[in-house]
């Protein structure tokens, strides 16, 4: 049970080395983790939107969601009830004073798709500004 060791005594020859050096990988791997570390939160801010023609699947509902439409014409509509663009922030607030303490209710927003989009954001402006801040926008999946 002979043994070889590298020696001094040898021909001058080295044997390979086996060790991994892993300092490399620590150093790329703590360099991802403070990248996804900064980015992660940057990714959970803003309204949460589903694209036209999305393949997203149906939101979970604890409750019944209010529903805003907007037509071609930029009618707006809460729960299929005409409402003028002047009156819709007492309508949102009626809203939010029904909803349970500490739960604000979901707002579902169906929008045309000619519309402008001004207009659509002059009524997300006024579901901010009323404290509605879950707002989904409805689209139609793909076929």
């Amino acid at each position: 049970m002979a043994m070889h060791l590298p020696s001094a005594r040898g021909k001058g020859r080295r044997a390979p080395m086996a060790d991994i050096n892993v300092t490399p990988l620590v150093d790329v791997m703590l360099v991802l983790l403070i990248i996804f570390m900064v980015t992660a939160p940057l990714l959970t801010q803003g309204v949460p939107v589903n694209l036209p023609d999305s393949r997203a699947k149906p939101l979970d509902q604890d409750q019944q969601p209010t529903e805003i439409s907007m037509d071609a014409d930029g009618r707006i509509f809460i729960a299929k009830e005409e409402v003028s663009a002047d009156a819709l922030s007492q309508q949102l607030d009626r809203i939010v004073a029904r909803a349970p303490a500490g739960q604000p209710p979901q707002v579902l927003l169906r929008a045309d798709r000619g519309l402008d989009y001004g207009r659509v954001m002059r009524v997300m402006g006024a579901l901010n500004a009323a404290g509605l801040n879950r707002v989904a926008l409805v689209t139609v999946g793909e076929e």
